[in-house]
């Protein structure tokens, strides 16, 4: 089940919050585990036991740790525990990628969420190892933690002090609620409106294979806009519900198009998943406070972990070197020189940035070269076709409103209107509209049956 979904939207998500708030607030987290394991079990039961496996071990090794901290014990629980859960991921996820040119191995079907929940399981009994987190006693919070739908397929990841006292206590105030709608409905028309519209042309060109430069180059602005309303329109409605049901999750992206340096791009990016990297891979390897050479090292054993965890093929560790290559560059030389370019900076980082979502989605290094080198004219390509030009006029509308809304320009605007004498009643009454129309709008798109893939289902 996906969020931009007519069952998730009319079905599930009505019937999950009527008893959410119906019952007594002591047994809220028993009807959000049940149906969070139900949301999880709709499209693949079988996988949903090695969920609770993995819940029931982390309890169980997270009380443990805890018991026998500063004792040899809880270094032997929290590398059994680690093992456990990378295992599963590994197995799952990379063994065909690790022993596929030895063995055949077929039918291995990733389970949903699962670099996303083990990652939040990872990240918890280290927190207990190193004595920052108490480990958790009641299993019911626990498994809700690790297994909360809102934040189950997409991020962000949250970790347990985030939300360690909400799981405890929490009394969503309508102003939440109405925060959380509002949050759910932008995020559902980033999908919807905008992430599968452009999905539409990264679709159209795999199927043309029209290889002129302008085509190219639509091909590949398109699929980094379609991965960016992807992704954060899933965060956004991912914190909507979370704030809807009393959770305040933390937030994945900041305007990362707006970026002056590949560094700061990774700061404003995925923003979940690059804190963890840092707290617990960087900074254990010795982080930059290390020898030049050790902090290349960790920072290319970083990165390579960051393209793998992305998936499991050449093209996302080609994907991580080339950032890491870049952030090397940036911190020994480049950055003094970007700051003297001033709006060049931003043409700098999204030609990178375009360049590696188009390696991201290529699904071979030998092709995706070949499509880089195109994009520049060379090889033999035209440089643009009637088909290119027939596509441009197409979809110029939707770039503009896409690339304007990577911005805070936007949010920016609509706050100044807020700040017109006598304008808020008829600015609220106007919001309220275009949140009614926006569902609407959603709907029928669905309903249409209209393309609606979801890009990290496979992460």
């Amino acid at each position: 089940m996906i969020f931009s979904s007519i069952t998730f939207l009319y079905c599930f998500i009505p019937i999950v919050i009527m008893a959410y708030f119906i019952v007594p607030k002591y047994i809220r987290n028993v009807v959000l585990l049940i149906s969070s394991l139900v949301f999880y079990a709709w499209g693949e039961p079988i996988n949903i036991i090695f969920m609770i496996i993995s819940i029931f071990q982390g309890y169980v090794f997270g009380i443990l740790i805890e018991r026998y901290r500063g004792k040899w014990q809880s270094k032997l629980f929290i590398t059994l525990t680690v093992i456990f859960s990378f295992g599963l991921l590994i197995y799952f996820k990379y063994a065909g990628f690790i022993f596929g040119g030895i063995f055949k191995i077929t039918g291995i079907e990733i389970p949903i969420g699962i670099s996303f929940y083990t990652f939040q399981l990872v990240s918890y009994v280290i927190d207990i190892y190193y004595g920052r987190l108490t480990a958790a006693k009641n299993l019911i919070n626990f498994a809700t933690y690790v297994s909360m739908f809102p934040q189950l397929i997409a991020g962000p990841i949250v970790r347990y002090s985030d939300i360690e006292n909400e799981l405890n206590l929490r009394n969503p105030s309508y102003e939440d609620i109405a925060y959380g709608i509002r949050r759910f409905v932008i995020g559902l028309s980033k999908k919807i409106l905008l992430a599968n519209t452009l999905g539409e042309l990264v679709a159209e060109y795999k199927q043309i294979q029209e290889e002129t430069v302008l085509f190219i180059w639509l091909y590949a602005v398109a699929c980094t806009l379609q991965i960016y309303y992807d992704f954060s329109g899933y965060s956004d409605m991912a914190v909507g519900l979370g704030r809807i049901l009393g959770f305040r999750f933390p937030e994945n992206f900041n305007y990362p198009y707006i970026s002056k340096s590949i560094t700061e791009f990774w700061r404003r990016w995925h923003i979940t998943l690059g804190g963890w990297f840092r707290d617990y891979l960087y900074i254990p390897l010795g982080g930059n406070r290390v020898s030049l050479l050790k902090w290349i090292r960790n920072v290319i054993i970083v990165w390579m972990a960051t393209g793998l965890w992305h998936g499991a093929a050449w093209n996302f560790v080609l994907w991580g070197i080339m950032f890491a290559f870049l952030l090397v560059i940036e911190k020994l030389w480049l950055i003094k020189y970007l700051e003297k370019i001033g709006p060049f900076r931003h043409l700098y980082v999204m030609i990178f940035v375009i360049i590696s979502f188009l390696i991201f989605d290529t699904p071979s290094i030998g092709l995706s070269l070949e499509r880089i080198s195109h994009m520049f004219g060379f090889g033999v390509v035209d440089l643009y076709s009637g088909i290119s030009l027939y596509y441009l006029n197409s979809y110029a509308v939707l770039f503009l409103i896409a690339i304007i809304g990577c911005t805070p320009l936007p949010a920016y605007l609509w706050s100044r209107l807020y700040c017109l004498p006598h304008s808020q009643y008829t600015i609220k009454v106007v919001e309220l509209l275009l949140y009614v129309v926006g569902i609407i709008v959603c709907t029928s798109f669905l309903v249409d049956g209209s393309y609606n893939p979801f890009l990290y289902f496979r992460f």
